[in-house]
């Protein structure tokens, strides 16, 4: 259960450095346009409850960056915010109907206003991060989670990078502690955490061994996987090979199919699971309990995670960047106004690497 309500306190963390302020006052004003478009959704449900609004420009408070939007990018967490799924998620959002009506995290875009405390950004600079209300023209975004654009990166593929990218960093690096020569499993490798998960487990010394479909097997070894296994022919659960690290981002397995290919002292990380036709009271935290109720008894261990987007970590994912070990995969584009159908591509398990909005400018 310690592992279910860390999990629950991670999401608590994470929105709440998304929290905004509509009345705190700012060293540097907006533009004067009082209203701004953007996604908001003011009922949960499906992709048809978000729709294109005229909102007022957002006001920082005194650590808080107000962003000029370019390009966002969609993630699974968006739409569990949409659906308000899993249900304990509306303790956090809105019982019965969200308490927030923007919607979207990753973001990439122009300062427009700053905070009285913030130093490290002013109006002009180019910045990409995690904000809420990214799906909208301007969005608002606490310092501690943003960070310089890097010049190698356009708006849509800096955009892309957060969630899933340093996603992918802290379940390698951190949780998994990965070694130079550890046989590494990422299930997904194809999806958004997937791609950034192959090329940091690269640039961290591993053998990666990628599960994907037949139409993606040429796309994941570009981006450096030693093999891949076209799950369409292969089961990877029946294999004998061994792997110290498995990193899960479909949870399409049991906990005893996947402790089968673990190593006895090795690690299944689950980032992902359950999708929007799955039951929205315990997926995914049906194979947290049951890790729960294993771990005493097996020298493996299985949890769950949720990244915590930071300047320093975004500072890491640049420096790979610059490095050349790092890129963003996107699959397609969509303009603000088509963001329902965006969710409902990334809701199909479908997209090759990331979903990304571009926003207009007007």
């Amino acid at each position: 259960m310690f592992r279910y309500m860390r999990f629950m306190l991670l999401i608590g963390i994470f929105a709440a450095g998304l929290s905004v302020s509509t009345q705190a006052q700012t060293a540097n004003p907006p533009p004067s346009a009082a209203l701004y478009k953007a996604i908001v959704y003011r009922s949960y449900g499906p992709p048809s409850v978000l729709h294109l609004d005229n909102i007022a420009i957002p006001t920082p408070n005194e650590n808080q960056v107000v962003i000029r939007v370019r390009a966002a990018a969609a993630n699974p967490l968006d739409w569990h915010y949409m659906r308000g799924a899993p249900y304990i998620m509306r303790f956090q959002a809105g019982l019965t109907a969200p308490e927030e009506p923007r919607i979207g995290t990753d973001v990439s875009g122009v300062v427009a206003a700053v905070g009285s405390a913030v130093t490290r950004f002013k109006p002009g600079d180019e910045v990409f991060g995690v904000a809420r209300g990214a799906f909208g023209q301007y969005a608002i975004a606490a310092e501690r989670r943003l960070a310089t654009k890097p010049a190698e990166l356009s708006f849509e593929t800096a955009a892309a990078m957060p969630v899933a990218a340093v996603t992918a960093l802290q379940a390698l690096r951190d949780t998994a502690q990965l070694k130079p020569g550890q046989q590494v499993l990422i299930n997904g490798a194809s999806g958004g955490v997937g791609t950034y998960a192959v090329q940091i487990a690269k640039a961290l010394g591993a053998k990666v061994t990628a599960v994907s479909s037949k139409r993606n097997v040429d796309l994941v070894k570009s981006l450096g996987a030693d093999r891949v296994i076209d799950y369409t022919q292969e089961d990877f659960t029946q294999s004998a090979d061994r792997y110290d690290v498995v990193l899960d981002n479909v949870g399409n397995r049991s906990l005893s199919e996947v402790r089968s290919v673990l190593k006895p002292d090795g690690i299944h990380i689950l980032n992902g699971g359950g999708g929007p036709d799955d039951n929205p009271w315990i997926t995914p935290f049906d194979k947290v309990i049951g890790a729960f109720l294993v771990s005493p008894f097996v020298s493996q261990r299985a949890t769950m995670m949720l990244a915590e987007v930071t300047s320093a970590e975004l500072g890491v994912l640049t420096d790979m960047v610059k490095a050349n070990q790092l890129k963003s995969v996107i699959d397609r584009t969509f303009t603000l106004a088509d963001t329902p159908q965006a969710i409902t591509y990334l809701e199909s398990g479908r997209a090759r690497g990331k979903v990304v909005i571009t926003v207009p400018q007007e």
